[in-house]
């Protein structure tokens, strides 16, 4: 079983996917970001460093779920190679801050790649609205994501919408997440793990 979980930088898919895999007893995979080495540069210089900084996560994500589909793991994956290309490539394609070129390569590689690859069992979508997002990357406090704009994370929400809207690789379960604290609220998370219980019990 493959469950993914998927939103906006700070809507809480990290807290989300570490929670259902400890209930599930599950393996957690988690999106690269303390051993990413273009992270940082990226988030001072984007237009240099975002064609960079994409291909790092196409490979990364590619060798995460070639594993899975190795091993036959049950897992709780953070992020998924798809939001990659459809929404941060193609938002920052569109910012200006990846060429025409690079974008096309990228695409290009990322068509090949995914063509190899089965969708998730299940995708998560947690909805946030900015200032939900931009709450949660200030409590969260990591120094590169402190230059984050405002008009970048409302462009990806766009983008996430406009994906989730399209979706129709497999099951799809949409979250609200300014209305739920599963950090803190038992009850919310439980509601949640009813809800992916009833969408995995239609896939057997």
């Amino acid at each position: 079983m493959h469950i993914a979980i998927v939103g906006n930088i700070g809507a809480g898919k990290t807290t989300l996917t570490e929670l259902l895999a400890k209930h599930y007893g599950w393996e957690a995979l988690y999106e690269e970001v303390e051993d990413n080495p273009y992270l940082e540069d990226f988030y001072s210089d984007m237009k240099r460093w975002s064609f960079n900084l994409q291909i790092y996560f196409l490979n990364s994500r590619f060798q995460q779920i070639v594993d899975i589909e190795n091993n036959k793991r049950n897992v709780i994956q953070d992020r998924t190679i798809y939001e990659d290309a459809h929404i941060f490539a193609e938002n920052l394609h569109e910012m200006g801050l990846m060429t025409t070129r690079d974008h096309n390569n990228y695409r290009d590689i990322f068509e090949n790649i995914t063509s190899f690859i089965k969708p998730p069992d299940l995708l998560v979508y947690l909805r946030a609205s900015v200032p939900t997002l931009v709450n949660n990357i200030q409590r969260r406090g990591r120094e590169y994501e402190a230059s984050i704009r405002i008009d970048y994370l409302s462009k990806l929400n766009e983008k996430y919408e406009a994906w989730i809207k399209d979706y129709n690789m497999g099951k799809l379960l949409i979250l609200d997440k300014n209305k739920l604290d599963f950090t803190n609220n038992p009850e919310d998370l439980g509601s949640i793990i009813r809800s992916i219980d009833a969408e995995i019990n239609g896939l057997f």
